[in-house]
């Protein structure tokens, strides 16, 4: 070696070395890491340094199962979730949550550029797949309440729940108006008038916090570590499909589409709702997830949404029919729609491949992924991920704490509708005397907690039994509130000689659907689930009975009402059983009114309120109030 290569190796060395300190303090002290910096600057900064594979890996949402801290790191991943039912453990702590979700975490910090991932779950009436959580009415039963008031505490626990698992991201609210009870979703919707859904929007600023008055119009907000972001779906017209049939076609004109459909998106967006998922359905014949027009033209461009679109649950792959069966242009379909992360949520390699080799061939421009990173990117750190990205366990006690099962209670109370009280006008049953000597309670709903809950309970389809988590059974609701001299007879499907030969007072009989979600919900019938009318029969035509019905929407009821005393419409309350007891025995009053129209048979249907054929059993609006003694009581205000 001459003398002047002596000399360079030192010299070439100390710059690498320098160059190397550099790059180093570059990323620590770069933009998009400083919180004092404006979003859009930091948004700016980041970008700018992200690879191909990085900005795919931010668009990318990967299930819970398969999410790895290596695959993490390894392909950049933005997003992960626990679809229905999918726990670290069965019955698993808050703890135990906290810890999966940092491992995650802790993956996709590791990166080059250390973006934090976003974890996303389900909670859709309180955080529901999670053992000991509050579970409060579906959105069938809120809607009666009319009261956005409540809604928004319910956003606000709802949140604490959530974060109390170290998850910062719920897939709610289900806005769409339902305008057909045979449809399997029909319990998520809150209405099947558009005016109470857009009041219920109020549950945003409860899941998210409120948005501050210098808010520019549709660009999303998350106050911190007690709130989450939301989402609002399914994106459009997922409530209007033909008879019902989920996930199919919805036929309506496009003002139709803008005067039923979409006025509940205009409030979620004024109240800084962080995104949006898409529906399965189509809109006369093209699929949502496909549909630019609406995703891209009307959502993000005239509406001004600032947050990011999200799939559905291989919501791409249903592009085509059947699914999956051309992957390439589904994906193509799809991203250039406007939705900027896919909910994978498995084969995540096969979306990664198909996405970068479509944008290195020029198929999906790369100002389409820059927007989609930019959205999800804006999302993370308005909710301040970036500055917090592991969850601790200070929130634990906040799961199914005493205060939110006691709002749940309220919840349940204020959405019962009463829809009968006596055979007659002057001789009403309710309220029931708490002092009996005996009473009968029976039905296949009386004492099953996992029937009163419903789907999207602990598992995706929900679960018959008292095991599934903690909560109060009517049943056990009932005995509580009666006097203590009363014995309660509890028999489930009583022969009609066991009904006489007893001397009851009186009797409750709950009865309704078993659980269900989505497409196996699906129903041409409507009918209550045998041995329910057997039940009716045989109590009611022996004793004075009340029959309550747990349901995800109207069934046919009219064939029982001639025999029954009195009907209370309980859809399905929730954890919280006492709230029906609280009404049935006068403590409190009924107040609730129908947010959706009782049809007198299936083949009325669809019929919504203001239909030229309108000719209910129990119109819109309707529901018999009642008074109760402890309101107005300061003691139990």
């Amino acid at each position: 070696m001459n003398v002047m290569g002596r000399f360079l190796v030192p010299i070439i060395t100390g710059f690498l070395l320098i160059y190397c300190l550099a790059a180093v303090t570059e990323a620590k002290q770069a933009k998009y890491r400083d919180p004092k910096q404006p979003v859009s600057v930091r948004i700016k900064d980041l970008v700018r340094r992200m690879t191909l594979a990085e900005k795919i890996g931010q668009m990318t949402q990967i299930e819970r199962t398969v999410a790895t801290p290596d695959v993490m790191k390894q392909y950049f991943i933005g997003s992960v979730l626990s679809g229905g039912g999918s726990v670290p453990a069965p019955k698993a702590s808050p703890e135990t949550w906290v810890n999966a979700v940092n491992e995650i975490q802790k993956g996709a910090l590791s990166t080059r550029l250390g973006i934090p991932m976003i974890y996303g779950i389900d909670a859709v009436h309180g955080h529901n797949n999670v053992y000991n959580a509050t579970i409060f009415p579906h959105n069938v039963g809120l809607g009666v309440t009319r009261d956005p008031v409540l809604l928004k505490k319910i956003g606000d626990a709802t949140a604490l729940e959530v974060r109390a698992t170290g998850i910062p991201y719920a897939f709610a609210p289900c806005i769409a108006v339902c305008r057909d009870p045979r449809w399997g979703r029909c319990y998520e919707s809150y209405s099947e008038d558009h005016r109470i859904v857009q009041m219920m929007t109020e549950i945003i600023p409860g899941l998210q916090g409120d948005l501050p008055a210098s808010s520019p119009k549709g660009v999303p907000f998350v106050a911190g570590k007690n709130k989450v972001a939301a989402c609002a779906k399914h994106y459009v017209g997922d409530g209007g499909t033909t008879k019902g049939i989920n996930e199919n076609n919805t036929v309506i004109d496009y003002n139709g589409l803008l005067s039923i459909h979409m006025p509940a998106y205009l409030d979620a967006i004024r109240k800084g709702v962080a995104t949006v998922m898409v529906s399965y359905s189509s809109w006369n014949g093209k699929k949502m997830h496909a549909n630019r027009d609406l995703v891209t033209g009307f959502l993000k461009n005239k509406l001004r949404f600032r947050g990011f679109v999200i799939s559905d649950w291989e919501g791409i792959d249903r592009i085509t029919s059947p699914p999956h069966a051309n992957y390439s242009y589904s994906v193509q379909a799809g991203v250039t729609a406007g939705i900027d992360m896919v909910m994978v949520p498995n084969k995540f390699n096969e979306f990664l491949d198909d996405l970068t080799s479509q944008v290195q061939n020029n198929i999906i421009p790369m100002s389409r992924i820059d927007d989609a990173v930019r959205r999800i990117l804006r999302v993370k750190f308005v909710m301040g991920l970036f500055e917090k990205p592991l969850a601790d366990n200070s929130l634990a006690n906040q799961l199914g704490s005493p205060e939110h099962r006691e709002l749940a209670r309220e919840a349940v109370r204020k959405s019962l509708v009463l829809l009968k009280n006596g055979k007659s006008m002057g001789k009403p049953l309710i309220p029931l005397p708490k002092k009996a000597q005996k009473i009968l309670v029976a039905g296949s709903h009386a004492d099953n907690l996992g029937y009163q809950c419903g789907g999207w309970t602990i598992t995706w389809q929900g679960l018959s039994g008292n095991d599934l988590t903690i909560g109060t059974t009517i049943l056990n609701a009932v005995k509580s509130a009666v006097h203590p001299d009363t014995q309660v007879v509890y028999n489930e499907n009583p022969d009609a000689n066991f009904v006489k030969s007893n001397n009851f007072a009186y009797a409750i009989v709950v009865v309704g659907e078993l659980p269900y979600v989505e497409t196996f919900g699906d129903s041409l019938n409507l009918t209550i689930s045998e041995p329910g009318p057997s039940t009716i029969s045989n109590v009611c035509a022996s004793v004075k009975c009340v029959v309550v019905v747990v349901s995800g929407r109207p069934v046919v009821i009219e064939p029982y009402v001639s025999k029954i005393d009195a009907l209370v419409a309980a859809w399905l309350p929730g954890t919280e059983g006492q709230g029906i007891a609280d009404l049935l025995f006068g403590d409190y009053g009924f107040t609730g009114k129908l947010a959706r129209t009782w049809f007198r048979s299936v083949d009325q249907l669809p019929m919504n309120v203001g239909d030229p054929h309108y000719d209910p059993l129990y119109p819109f609006g309707f529901g018999l109030t009642t008074k109760g003694t402890k309101e107005g009581d300061p003691t139990y205000s």
